[in-house]
């Protein structure tokens, strides 16, 4: 009998997979019910798009692979990271969501397996056999309207009852395993299949075709925590340098002063099986964040991506995790560190070392990271 799982993740199926997705499509002997997340139902102020995932609740699931059916939470009040009474009386109405929904499924006493702080207030309203949770970033550092001190306090009293605990990063699970010894640290990783494409030649996409002279590229969210200055002192100080960024910017960052830039382009957002024929392209991929809580304990999935395709790699020493593979990388702490950084990956012509990165990236793939974890989970006597 195939195992039931509730995955309760904070990153909708579509359009970018990230681990949740990529976890999920790997467990074997599962039927998986995946829900994507809640959006407030203020979200349409600031972002009209958004008013029509205030009813995607009442749409049938969607089957996305023979093992997962997709389905929306309803939405919920805002200020829920903030005030514990809204996150109960969120969650409340969730749990009642999720119980008709399974009820309708046939799932009795499921896996739940959740990705935020906020399922502390649901555990207890949703029968359920056992219980995980994947913790992917450090929550309380996203700052905006939120208690820091309460997220973190939700967070510790969700772990502790878990069956299993899973981190994205080393101190993310050290802080977890006093809550909860059964924590274990495995870190995000690549599609190695996918991305090693980009090791050999690919069809050039059309909107890289006019570019001359190197391109050093980024592929990921572009977020508040992205190091954008150490680019823009750069592609000042090399004109002949093309800086190429690929992915969706989050509301509130400000990126007039690359924009202003003839050198630095902003490609949107690409699908995700693309993705080998941009990088490619790149003579050089960076991985750049800058100091912050948040950063520090990041898992980039970009960075493993990277790997794979064995391209040369300039970092900055953020997030801790990357600092591993330093052998591999040309790490900068300064923006004048950057740009020597990056002359010298371009000029880099060893091939051992791409030999190297690849395997990194091979021993990295999610094949390997969904492996571990269910071993774990089997040790445990949840799957």
């Amino acid at each position: 009998m195939k195992k039931q799982i509730v995955c309760l993740a904070t990153s909708p199926w579509y359009p970018i997979p990230t681990r949740k997705q990529q976890v999920m499509r790997r467990l074997r002997g599962a039927e998986i019910l995946y829900f994507d997340p809640s959006i407030s139902v203020i979200a349409p102020l600031k972002d009209p798009g958004a008013k029509p995932k205030l009813k995607a609740c009442r749409n049938p699931g969607e089957q996305v692979l023979p093992h997962i059916t997709v389905h929306a939470l309803p939405p919920v009040w805002p200020f829920f990271n903030k005030y514990r009474w809204i996150n109960r009386r969120n969650q409340r109405r969730v749990a009642r969501y999720l119980r008709k929904i399974l009820a309708q499924r046939g799932f009795e006493k499921p896996v739940l397996w959740v990705y935020s702080p906020v399922c502390a207030d649901l555990v207890d309203l949703v029968p359920h056999s056992a219980l995980v949770y994947d913790c992917v970033d450090r929550h309380s550092a996203y700052g905006g309207l939120m208690d820091p001190a309460l997220v973190d306090r939700m967070e510790l009293e969700l772990a502790a009852r878990c069956d299993m605990v899973f981190a994205t990063a080393q101190p993310l699970a050290d802080r977890l395993r006093a809550a909860n010894p059964r924590t274990a640290f495995i870190p995000n990783g690549a599609d190695f299949d996918l991305f090693h494409q980009a090791a050999q030649p690919r069809p050039v996409p059309e909107d890289l075709r006019e570019l001359a002279g190197p391109i050093l590229g980024f592929v990921g969210a572009l977020q508040g925590c992205i190091e954008y200055g150490f680019v823009a002192e750069a592609a000042r100080a090399r004109p002949d340098w093309q800086f190429v960024f690929i992915g969706r910017a989050l509301p509130g960052v400000d990126l007039s002063a690359l924009e202003a830039l003839p050198n630095v382009r902003f490609l949107g957002l690409k699908p995700h099986g693309q993705l080998p024929d941009y990088i490619a392209r790149f003579d050089v991929c960076l991985n750049l964040f800058a100091p912050s809580d948040l950063s520090k304990d990041v898992s980039p999935l970009k960075f493993y991506e990277y790997l794979a395709t064995g391209k040369p790699i300039v970092s900055t020493p953020q997030p801790d995790q990357v600092l591993q593979y330093a052998p591999l990388l040309h790490i900068a702490h300064t923006a004048a560190e950057f740009q020597d950084a990056c002359a010298a990956a371009l000029a880099e012509n060893a091939p051992q070392q791409t030999a190297a990165r690849i395997e990194a990236g091979r021993q990295s793939a999610w094949d390997a990271r969904v492996a571990q974890m269910e071993a774990l989970l089997q040790d445990a006597g949840v799957l």
